[in-house]
């Protein structure tokens, strides 16, 4: 019996999916299939009660399920210790991120990472923020980075930053020539917006509810990209995080302007599961994250 067949019992357990518990482990899901045979076989007992609609433990797979937990926790700490005592730092790290910090905010802080611990290897997904949560709860992710964090009693939140919100135009367009605008001199105008399901969205119609201004949005896209496009045509102005316009502003595509109501400011988080042991490389990940 190895730790990892102890791995991917709790992952389905966790997860209730063989789907799941396989991407997890990187193996198919007839492996996982066939490990939880093997652990049958070895304590000659029933672990799992399979069914089309649900997975259940049986009593003696509640037991095992227990203090393989306990045993994978102290296997990840003496990892941990180990690693600290030979002086390098190693394993996987899986980050999602929504796009816009994934592909702008995040590259910097990569590639010093990876300069300063060239063993960990870093693999980074572009998601939405629901999916990042799943990913992050089903262990897909081992660190989720969103906007607008969440409480969950599941989850810990680790506070980054918090960067400006600016209105975009076409640089001919009249408020291009402004240093700052206030929010109701929006009223009126062609606005492209953010899906309305998406966190920055829902955050920002708040304040605008809150200061009764009324936008008249003539498109909405679910990324900034596209968002991007859009006000180059000069199809509309939008809102949007100012790390993500940095290049298009440099190239004359496009005009930033602050928004003068207090500076809208994007609270920036890293999200990870309160029950896992982190490892050295994450602890340093997140730490340079704070920088």
């Amino acid at each position: 019996m190895q730790i990892e067949s102890l791995k991917c019992f709790c992952d389905l357990v966790e997860t209730e999916s063989f789907t799941k518990a396989a991407q997890i482990n990187g193996v198919t899901q007839s492996a996982i299939s066939q490990g939880i045979a093997v652990l049958e076989g070895i304590f000659n007992t029933l672990l799992v009660e399979r069914s089309k609609k649900q997975l259940r433990l049986t009593r003696e797979g509640q037991a095992l399920y227990d203090a393989s937990k306990h045993i994978l926790e102290t296997y990840a700490a003496l990892d941990s210790t180990l690693q600290k005592l030979k002086g390098v730092i190693s394993g996987d790290i899986r980050v999602a991120a929504i796009y816009s910090v994934g592909l702008h905010h995040l590259p910097p802080y990569l590639k010093k990472f990876m300069q300063s611990f060239p063993t960990v290897n870093i693999r980074v997904k572009y998601r939405h923020s629901n999916q990042i949560y799943d990913d992050v709860y089903g262990k897909v992710a081992d660190i989720g980075l969103i906007a607008y964090p969440v409480k969950s009693s599941k989850l810990e939140i680790v506070p980054l930053h918090k960067e400006p919100l600016v209105l975009i135009c076409h640089p001919r367009h009249p408020f291009a020539k402004l240093k700052n605008i206030k929010l109701k001199q929006l009223e009126g105008q062609k606005i492209i917006g953010i899906a309305q399901e998406l966190p920055t969205r829902m955050a920002l119609d708040k304040i605008l509810n809150e200061y009764d201004v009324k936008l008249n949005y003539v498109m909405e896209f679910d990324n900034e990209a596209t968002i991007k496009r859009a006000v180059e045509i000069d199809a509309g102005i939008a809102i949007v995080p100012k790390s993500t316009v940095t290049q298009e502003v440099e190239n004359g595509l496009l005009a930033a302007v602050e928004l003068e109501h207090g500076r809208l400011l994007r609270p920036i988080a890293a999200i990870y599961r309160k029950d896992r042991v982190l490892p050295p490389g994450m602890k340093e990940f997140l730490a340079l994250l704070k920088t």
